[in-house]
């Protein structure tokens, strides 16, 4: 694990060559990890419950910690969202109930009532962050007049580089799907994958979903066989075949395999890693808690954020890739804080991971990694939060749960924490023009309460790599 960070005065400017260039590059490459549904005081309850206290996690060391904007074009039909200080921070108490799909809240306060108003989904979150471009909720690239958006893999494969994918949940799913797919709706997983597949624009997709085991990695068959996260029967047939123009990957052995090293990943080649698991590589096993036994025979998110930075590494070309934690937000729309809790930390591990590889295998001075969310969910608080306008989850120790009380089971409009370290992460502060000082109230220091919207976020990244805007 990195103890400390080497810092630099000065950005060395790599001439990649590339075709499209608007300027020089600072990064080669770009790795963005995205703990989907990751409020602050998920990022905060997690470091309580592994460290006891605040900044032990690698990230906070990061050169930028800014925050970011996530509101989405809305839905079909519906007044598109947005974002302001003022409404989000109000104290107001509101005494009626906050209805959802799964039950009842009470209001509390109008700033709860604000933020859990007209939130993005995980599609158009994504695609902001893919694209550069605000779309409708559920779409993933394609914008609201119905334009096929460009997404930030396409644009640097087109100029030379190689890009990549991965999730802990389906990998066909909406976020890494935003960074691989086109489709008017993120619910059709079908055929979502099989364009996938049948494109091989990318080089490394990884993730859940495999038709042959349950949600706790057991084998089925016969009718309970799914095939819908991959493809369909005969692109998974395909796969495993290996006449899809693939290597299928779908052992724990060769996950680590690619880890490790002992399977050299090669030029030119095109990897798709299913893990032996339905849904997700943790979440979905029986059991509520985090001491509940894990599923033995699949690979953590670190081993597979290592392995698929190998596979793009030996390309010999800029490599983008997208690293998400999908299962924080299934575990917030459950309300379960002993289950987000284990995912966060699960995610941070692989960030210690990925910031490891980069020390070894490559530096800071070419590579950027940024670290983020797409939007929050559950308004995750303190204990007396009905009470206390947006008061903090209170640690109790490392090894214990905070104290907390969820104010939601779906997603919400308020700022998210965003960290960014190595060449052109200076790109991402300058984009954050904008102020918000309520967010003092998670303990923000002054210098940090600025945001960005995602959409310029993707902007940052094409300008670190200096690609051109395409959309």
């Amino acid at each position: 694990m990195m103890t400390r960070f080497l810092r630099f005065t000065a950005i060395s400017f790599v001439a990649l060559g590339l075709a499209s260039a608007a300027h020089a590059q600072e990064a080669r490459n770009v790795i963005l990890m995205i703990s989907d549904g990751a409020g602050m005081t998920t990022w905060q309850a997690a470091s309580h419950y592994r460290h006891g206290e605040l900044g032990g996690e690698v990230y906070d060391g990061f050169d930028v910690h800014v925050f970011m904007s996530t509101y989405s074009q809305g839905r079909e039909g519906r007044e598109a969202g947005s974002y302001e200080a003022a409404p989000a921070w109000d104290g107001t108490p509101a005494g009626d109930v906050f209805e959802t799909r799964g039950g009842s809240y009470p209001q509390g306060f109008e700033g709860y009532r604000y933020l859990r108003t007209n939130p993005t989904d995980s599609a158009a979150a994504g695609t902001a962050l893919a694209s550069g471009v605000k779309v409708h909720n559920g779409a993933l690239n394609i914008a609201p007049d119905g334009t096929r958006l460009a997404h930030i893999g396409q644009t640097l494969a087109a100029n030379g580089g190689v890009f990549g994918s991965i999730s802990d949940v389906y990998w066909s799913h909406a976020t890494p799907a935003a960074f691989l797919a086109h489709n008017i709706s993120r619910q059709n997983y079908e055929e979502i994958a099989r364009q996938i597949v049948t494109d091989r624009a990318a080089t490394v997709v990884m993730g859940a979903g495999h038709p042959y085991f349950d949600d706790n990695g057991l084998p089925r068959s016969g009718e309970d066989v799914d095939y819908s996260y991959v493809g369909g029967a005969d692109t998974w047939q395909a796969l495993s075949a290996g006449e899809a123009g693939w290597t299928l990957i779908d052992t724990l052995e060769g996950f680590a395999a690619l880890a490790s090293g002992e399977q050299e990943a090669a030029a030119g080649d095109r990897i798709i890693g299913t893990v032996p698991v339905a849904a997700t590589i943790r979440f979905g096993r029986d059991g509520e808690g985090m001491n509940d036994p894990l599923i033995p025979a699949v690979p953590d998110l670190a081993t597979m954020s290592t392995g698929a930075l190998n596979v793009l590494n030996a390309q010999d070309a800029p490599f983008f890739l997208m690293i998400e934690g999908g299962a924080v937000d299934w575990a917030a729309h459950s309300n379960n804080l002993p289950r987000i809790i284990e995912e966060q930390v699960a995610f941070n591990l692989a960030v210690e991971a990925v910031v490891d590889w980069v020390e070894t295998h490559s530096s800071w001075e070419e590579t950027l990694i940024v670290i983020t969310t797409d939007h929050g969910n559950g308004l995750l608080l303190g204990p007396d939060s009905l009470d206390e306008a947006f008061q903090n989850v209170i640690g109790q120790g490392a090894g214990m749960l905070p104290l907390a009380r969820w104010h939601t089971d779906n997603h919400t409009n308020e700022l998210v924490p965003l960290w960014a370290h190595g060449a052109g992460a200076d790109r991402i502060r300058a984009k954050a023009t904008q102020r918000d000082d309520g967010l003092a109230a998670w303990g923000i220091t002054p210098e940090n309460r600025i945001y960005l919207d995602n959409t310029a976020l993707n902007r940052a990244m094409h300008d670190a790599m200096g690609l051109e805007f395409a959309n």
